[in-house]
């Protein structure tokens, strides 16, 4: 099934916003150009496959969902097949489906790849609503996939590259987390993806916004990357956990937080791309795609009603080890020595902990060229390892958000 893109029924409300808004978003140039127009996607099937010989089902029929066909290979295997959105795309097969039997029985499941793709992520299983890494002994290696030994019952497994984390199950998060009894965040639409998702955002100030610095904080561009979204998170959580460094930083800043920018993406089960097929982190210059061009409309109108300055753009992924991505240029900047500054804090602040950069100013259209060359502001790719534990992604997480705070506040 393709999908094309289709927008005549925006089109009213898009004169309308013109009327009010005068322009469109203003264009980043780049060295490199990226195509970002729509390309075609290939869904996958949504279906409960049931092997009655081994009296097993298996199941993609769940958000975030990533299964493209299955069938029984022998007494005991079932072979599942998986395959990209389109092409081309990263090598980093994605994979996530749910299995039960009528009694318990042990099986064994094979993943299968399309050529040229490898194996990439850690299987993890989730049980009774606890996520755990499978145990090594029960991941067989092949030649590019793996075959899971799993003991299977009548209650479902959820087995997945990274644990779902669904656009319902973001919300259920910042609702509960971030919103409920905080009446300093405010809870904003930037408006809908292109198949109708809200893109929400987190406005986040004490007293008026109005001549507050911002902050802006993305995540979910790519799917699969929940590493980096479990770190902004944590950063969020510690920002507005009512501290008195919290207080005071809300009291001089403004925070815009997009925690999930991609919702048709990851709730597709996409490894990579929206539902044009376009990776939404080479479109930060023209704007094809509606996520980028709604995050874009949101954060500059909400800088030109306050009177804010755009200081900082922190973009949460997720990759193979630990690594902030940075610009070279610093002199300039509105924050020239922050990144050293923060690197240093968090050396000093986090036990057996070296920082990773990386830095190079932007050639392709990415969010943290966008901050550079369209707010010149500093902006930073903040990237998590696929298997960093969960509780040191918490532990950088939480004293990354203090350590700026902290910093941002001995600003005069």
């Amino acid at each position: 099934m393709i999908l094309k893109r289709f927008r005549a029924s925006l089109l009213p409300m898009a004169l309308a916003m013109l009327m009010v808004n005068c322009t469109l978003p203003k264009k980043v140039k780049f060295k490199n150009s990226i195509d970002t127009r729509d390309r075609q996607i290939n869904y996958q099937s949504k279906k409960i496959y049931h092997f009655q010989e081994l009296g097993v089902s298996v199941s993609n029929e769940f958000n975030g969902a990533r299964l493209n066909g299955a069938n029984q290979s022998n007494d005991s295997t079932i072979t599942l097949h998986f395959a990209p959105e389109n092409t081309p795309i990263n090598k980093s097969p994605y994979y996530a489906f749910k299995t039960w039997s009528e009694s318990p029985r042990q099986v064994y499941f094979e993943l299968e790849y399309p050529k040229g793709f490898r194996h990439r992520y850690k299987p993890k299983k989730r049980i009774n609503g606890k996520w755990s890494i499978m145990d090594s002994v029960d991941v067989i290696k092949t030649d590019g996939g793996r075959v899971l030994k799993l003991m299977v019952n009548q209650k479902p497994q959820l087995i997945a590259a990274q644990e779902v984390n669904s656009s319902d199950d973001v919300r259920q998060w910042y609702m509960r987390k971030i919103v409920a009894s905080n009446d300093f965040v405010h809870l904003e639409s930037a408006g809908q993806s292109e198949l109708g998702r809200d893109i929400p955002v987190l406005d986040i100030y004490r007293g008026s916004p109005v001549g507050k610095p911002i902050i802006v904080l993305l995540t979910r561009q790519h799917p699969p990357e929940v590493t980096g979204f479990f770190a902004f998170q944590k950063f969020l959580e510690t920002i507005v956990e009512k501290s008195n460094i919290s207080t005071q930083f809300l009291s001089k800043y403004r925070v815009l937080a997009f925690p999930i920018l991609n919702p048709d993406g990851v709730d597709l089960g996409h490894w990579r791309h929206n539902a044009n097929g376009v990776d939404l982190n080479r479109d930060w210059s023209k704007y094809n795609q509606l996520e980028v061009e709604n995050a874009v409309s949101f954060i500059r109108e909400s800088s030109k009603k306050g009177g804010g300055e755009i200081i900082l753009g922190l973009d949460f992924h997720s990759t193979y080890e630990d690594v902030f991505y940075t610009n070279k240029t610093r002199k300039g900047t509105t924050l020239p020595h922050f990144i050293e500054d923060w690197f240093t804090r968090l050396e000093m602040d986090i036990k057996d902990y070296k920082v990773n950069e990386k830095d190079s100013n932007s050639n392709k259209p990415v969010s943290k060229g966008w901050f550079l060359y369209g707010e010149g502001a500093v902006g930073i790719t903040y990237e998590i390892g696929d298997h960093t534990p969960k509780e040191r992604i918490l532990e950088i997480g939480g004293a990354s958000s203090l350590a700026m705070m902290e910093l941002l506040l001995e600003i005069e």
